[in-house]
């Protein structure tokens, strides 16, 4: 095993209709409560853990009466919108049992593009996890057209866990792993237990996208893996048709690991120091670069000087009195905020200005020192 679950802190799952739901449209209670099982073992050895969970349409779809087949778009957002209560009450059901609250949170592909709603998603999501609380995602597929015309499952829930810079990302699947070719059609297919970097080679053992209307397949799960080892999240592969998969990971069943090169959290500094260009500057004083150069975060009290227009989340440059870069990094404020409590003190941030926001100017996970 490449990667012990054991040893992760915050691990992302990913969960398939097939193998949530029926045919018949109703939830697969023994095996889902199996998983709930798994899941409070992690929780009780301080493990975080959130779900991304499939299943809306194929539970909605027999609730208001829509047939076996192919679904228009229309039909297939109505049926989200009905099969999610019920998606959200099985987790909640199951995972309460164990004493755990389950959280729905609704996202789309766009709302992990787009800084603004970024930011807010993964503020949301780490809140919950803080307080113990097992995020149930699911795609918001009553607007985000695309996904439900794709399925594209797998790279929504790499893309959660980019957001949320977990360090394992598991996908449940239907087979146990990346094979050198289809193992159902081609009898001398090789199985690939471990995957450091995805090449054209490896890109080529996936094959074509399934036609039709639910594309996929392990294409997709590729692309899922290129984006979570650029985040420097570890994925995995594996067999979700069995009872406990997670436990059954642990235990040594076969799948195909793919290995991140860095951490997440050096992942994210990296590209905080490289790909972001900065839109302000904040001036600071003698002991708040002290502090920087310590690997401390920047408070507002050294903050001396504001410069530049920028919104909370936006990449700034931290400089000294002689306009240095000291640093660089994603602001907790905006530009007018920022000017507002600069050289104050953290506890009078919500006297300033009427809410209470984060203590430091920019968190030293979001920092990266010249």
């Amino acid at each position: 095993m490449s990667v012990a679950l054991s040893a992760v802190k915050r691990l992302v799952v990913k969960i398939g209709s097939f193998l949530l739901v029926e045919e018949s449209g109703a939830v697969k209670r023994a095996w889902l409560e199996a998983l709930a099982e798994d899941i409070a073992r992690l929780r009780a050895r301080g493990q975080e853990v959130i779900v991304v969970s499939s299943g809306a349409i194929a539970m909605g779809r027999r609730l208001i009466g829509l047939g076996p087949g192919p679904l228009r778009l229309e039909d297939s957002q109505a049926a989200a919108a009905a099969g999610q209560i019920r998606l959200a009450g099985a987790y909640q059901e199951v995972l309460g049992s164990h004493g755990l609250t389950a959280a729905q949170v609704l996202v789309t592909i766009a709302d992990t593009e787009e800084r603004r709603r970024h930011l807010n998603a993964r503020s949301t999501m780490n809140r919950l996890l803080a307080l113990g609380a097992v995020p149930v995602i699911n795609e918001n597929d009553t607007v985000a057209t695309t996904e439900i015309r794709f399925g594209d499952n797998d790279r929504l829930a790499a893309r959660v866990a980019q957001m949320v810079s977990a360090d394992c990302l598991v996908l449940l699947s239907d087979i146990d792993g990346l094979y050198s070719a289809d193992p159902r059609s081609d009898a001398n297919a090789r199985f690939i237990a471990e995957v450091p970097e995805i090449t054209p080679a490896i890109e080529a053992m996936a094959g074509a996208p399934k036609p039709g209307y639910g594309s996929g397949g392990m294409v997709t799960k590729l692309a899922a893996a290129k984006i979570a080892l650029r985040a420097g999240c570890h994925l995995a592969i594996a067999d979700g048709k069995v009872t406990r998969p997670l436990q059954a990971i642990e235990d040594g069943a076969r799948c195909t690991w793919f290995v991140a090169s860095s951490t997440p959290l050096n992942a994210r500094k990296q590209w905080i120091a490289g790909s972001v260009k900065p839109s302000g500057t904040l001036t600071v004083d003698a002991g708040a670069a002290a502090a920087l150069k310590a690997g401390k975060s920047l408070l507002p009290a050294g903050v001396t000087a504001v410069a530049g227009t920028f919104e909370r989340g936006d990449a700034v440059a931290v400089c000294d009195a002689a306009g240095h870069e000291l640093a660089r990094g994603l602001s907790a404020y905006s530009s007018d905020d920022a000017r507002r409590i600069a050289g104050h003190k953290s506890g009078e941030i919500e006297a300033i200005l009427g809410y209470r926001g984060r203590d430091e100017m920019i968190h030293r996970d979001d920092l990266v020192v010249a």
